[in-house]
């Protein structure tokens, strides 16, 4: 009966957010083990839902499942949590070797205290506690910042082959039967090609665009030789010495790999023209966005998007909303704001509150904005999303609210930071969507997934944030002054 071990931690660091991420926001987003980690997930669209559609399809298999966790994209790890994660799985290693083989569900983009590449370390750890022979493969996110020599590590791995990532449970089956593969006998070869350049994300979804054709080009390199060939993009706002997109393969030989690697790389270096991106400011937005065709409209604001590291607490675009005073439907999503969420519960409906709103965590991104609002609704902010994206996978945000800060605008506040993307964040806040002219969205790429054909229009903007557009000014120490030239 063939034994593997699985462990998580998926986490995207920004390294220029101003607020670490801890223990604590590992503990409350995901934080499962053992058998309850399956039965928690199973049916979900999520690495580990994927894991166990493959065990119920291999009956004989037994897995144990050590330490599984993520957090929503944030400010670097602290030490106490990179190190508390990896200290249990390291344990768990020990206390159950030896292994058939070992599955670890990764993000790429890790970033940790005193740790730019804390994917590479996780994995350089775990193959020197269980050995050169034992098996190891790994899922990642197609924004991982890929070291090259991850793939001398590993056996086999297999990354994301949708933005929006809608393919999390179909990459833990491709890694998965790569590690089956390597129990069965049969080596493949990995190799890691970089590009010297960090790129932003904006036109890199897979419906359509330059990397659409760069996943075609790594999907006709693959045959029975090259099992896996895909692109990174990576991750713009992790200061890491790995940091820009690049390409990767597993094949029967290593010049086969090396070759189908540097083939994904050059179709994206050819195309790098065609990954830039210039937006316009928040007020030019809002007026594009108000004179689109009817329908509900997306105000994006992608520099405070919780999915790139954003703190959710950015107040340029709410200022500019209410210097505006918008003539239509107008719900703002979101605030990370658990101390004005507790004013309001205090208060109750109905109430009538002064509140300052952004700008708490730092006033890097702009000063707080003050306004006098109605309490309109209270939630204990849990919900199971809807999908497509993580389809099934369960929700807490904390204690919410929804404010009305004049007759036509709306805002959402949460205790925690999870990203607005999914159709089940507005319901449990009694968002009819269907007469919402314009929502503002701390939000990119990923809100597409739900919201594109539901869209009239959607509109992105640049304003000051922990991702902003513009990396120049940025105190990068890892990434090269010539990698971060904008096109």
């Amino acid at each position: 009966m063939p034994h593997i071990a699985v462990a998580r931690l998926w986490f995207e660091g920004n390294s220029f957010s101003p607020t670490p991420t801890d223990a604590a926001a590992l503990r409350s987003r995901e934080w499962v083990a053992g058998p309850a980690a399956l039965e928690a997930y199973a049916g979900t669209a999520t690495e580990l839902g994927g894991l166990a559609a493959f065990l119920a399809a291999r009956p004989a298999w037994r897995a144990t499942i050590l330490r599984c966790t993520s957090a929503q994209p944030g400010g670097p790890l602290t030490r106490e949590a990179f190190e508390g994660w990896l200290a249990e799985v390291e344990q768990g290693l020990r206390d159950g070797a030896p292994w058939d083989g070992v599955y670890l569900s990764l993000h790429g983009a890790c970033v940790a205290a005193d740790e730019p590449a804390a994917d590479l370390a996780i994995i350089r750890r775990v193959r020197a506690l269980v050995g050169p022979d034992t098996p190891l493969t790994a899922s990642f996110d197609f924004h991982g910042n890929m070291a090259a020599e991850i793939a001398t590590l590993l056996d086999g791995a297999s990354v994301y082959r949708s933005y929006p990532h809608l393919d999390m449970d179909a990459t833990a089956a491709r890694a998965l039967a790569l590690l089956e593969r390597r129990m069965a006998g049969e080596r493949l070869h990995g190799a890691i090609a970089k590009l010297p350049r960090v790129l932003h994300s904006f036109h890199m979804r897979s419906a359509g665009g330059p990397m659409a054709e760069v996943w075609a080009v790594a999907a006709a390199l693959e045959s029975p030789d090259v099992p896996e060939a895909a692109p990174f993009g990576g991750f713009s706002w992790g200061d890491t010495p790995h940091a820009g997109p690049s390409g990767m393969a597993w094949a029967t030989t290593p010049d086969a790999a090396r070759q189908a690697a540097a083939a994904v790389r050059d179709a994206i270096a050819t195309r790098l023209p065609r990954f830039a991106v210039e937006l316009p400011g928040p007020e030019a937005a809002l007026a594009t966005a108000l004179a689109a065709p009817p329908g509900l409209v997306a105000l994006l604001d992608p520099a405070d998007n919780p999915l790139s590291g954003g703190v959710a607490d950015t107040p340029d675009l709410l200022r500019v909303l209410l210097q505006a005073g918008p003539p239509v439907p107008t719900v703002f999503a979101f605030l990370h704001d658990p101390d004005t969420v507790a004013e309001a519960a205090a208060a109750g409906p109905g109430a009538s509150l002064a509140v300052r709103l952004g700008g708490r965590s730092t006033p890097a991104f702009g000063p707080p904005v003050s306004a006098q609002a109605v309490v309109e609704r209270l939630t204990e902010g849990r919900f199971t999303n809807e999908g497509p994206m993580e389809r099934g996978a369960p929700v807490d945000l904390g204690a919410t609210a929804v404010l009305r800060l004049s007759p036509t605008l709306r805002v959402i506040l949460t205790s925690r930071k999870e990203a607005a993307v999914d159709p089940g964040f507005f319901a449990l806040h009694g968002i009819d969507l269907s007469r919402t002219r314009l929502l503002a969205n701390k939000a990119k790429n990923h809100f597409r997934a739900a919201y594109a054909e539901r869209c009239a229009a959607i509109v992105e903007c640049d304003c000051p944030g922990p991702a902003a557009l513009d990396l120049a000014g940025l105190p990068f120490r890892h990434v090269p002054v010539s990698w971060r030239v904008r096109i």
